[in-house]
């Protein structure tokens, strides 16, 4: 008489996205904040679409680059991270005529479980997304959300505070219903609280009017902070340190990265704001990119974090 075959069952498996990265998805993706411990970043090299700009404001550049000198100055921006033990990754392709697809950090925003893609507001920027999606699948990185329909939402008016809080912007280059989809897939992974910031006339994002450098510390732009977000923050326990000065402000000084709590990559060019970071217990790395600045963004507009050490809750 023959054994009895079991029959196999096709159970779904009970992980969650997070738990498959390693085996499924080629790696350990996501952040929860602007200050862990950065493992990985996405860039934009810049290529043949910034050798033909000839009337910089048609793309909101300052000035037009000088070609070799903004990929030399990419290129030693890249070897800061690589010093730092961060892997650098690059979108490698792009649109002829997309010369800010440099400042990727518009395009997507790293949640704890996958990416999310941002949609252009400017017609000179709308289908950079594309790129940048191109690049995230090939390195396997989930995409959870892709900003559509009518929404706009340039990823840059996005940055987390916590685990469980984040501030979100709207204006211009962010339009409610962009930021509504931001909001629900952000709950949809136990974000609980949102500081809704109205991004003032003439600023494209947030990043350059908050920044965090440690846990519970940040630095501001005293004029463009609203009451109701420095109240947020000072609700929550953080010290906040007023920019020391308005021009530097204005020169993009707090548009930096976070290398890991208490230690940042920032632009060289800035003494007062590395003065008063430094006087503060911040340990500053410097990075030439006056070429780079010219096209109007700065560090943290050209870096998409992909991987960053969870840091949970700061409640």
């Amino acid at each position: 008489m023959e054994p009895t075959k079991t029959k196999k069952e096709w159970l779904s498996l009970k992980t969650s996205i997070s738990e498959d990265f390693s085996e499924y998805w080629g790696g350990n993706w996501g952040c929860d904040s602007e200050v862990g411990k950065l493992r990985a970043v996405l860039l934009r090299r810049p290529g043949k679409e910034i050798e033909a700009v000839t009337d910089p404001e048609e793309f909101r550049w300052l000035e037009a680059m000088d070609v070799e000198i903004a990929r030399e100055q990419h290129d030693a921006f890249a070897e800061a991270y690589r010093s730092q033990g961060v892997e650098v990754h690059y979108v490698e392709k792009m649109r002829d005529d997309r010369p800010n697809a440099l400042f990727m950090r518009d395009n997507v925003l790293m949640t704890p479980q996958g990416a999310i893609v941002g949609r252009q507001a400017m017609a000179c920027r709308r289908g950079e997304e594309r790129y940048a999606a191109e690049a995230l699948a090939r390195l396997g990185v989930p995409i959870v959300r892709t900003i559509s329909g009518m929404g706009i939402f340039e990823t840059a008016c996005c940055l987390w505070v916590d685990a469980g809080t984040v501030i979100i912007g709207t204006g211009n280059r962010a339009n409610k219903e962009g930021a509504l989809q931001v909001e629900q897939t952000l709950r949809s992974m136990g974000v609980e609280h949102f500081l809704h910031l109205q991004i003032p006339h003439g600023y494209a994002h947030i990043d350059s009017i908050i920044s965090f450098v440690d846990k519970k510390t940040a630095v501001f732009d005293p004029v463009r902070i609203p009451w109701d977000i420095w109240t947020a923050l000072k609700n929550r326990g953080f010290k906040l340190f007023e920019a020391p000065s308005l021009q530097e402000t204005k020169d993009l000084a707090l548009n930096f990265v976070a290398l890991n709590p208490g230690r940042i990559l920032m632009a060289a060019g800035f003494p007062e704001t590395k003065e008063l970071l430094q006087s503060r217990g911040i340990a500053v790395h410097e990075v030439e990119i006056s070429e780079l600045r010219k096209g109007w963004g700065s560090l943290h507009c050209m870096t998409t974090t992909l991987k960053r050490e969870p840091i949970g809750s700061l409640d």
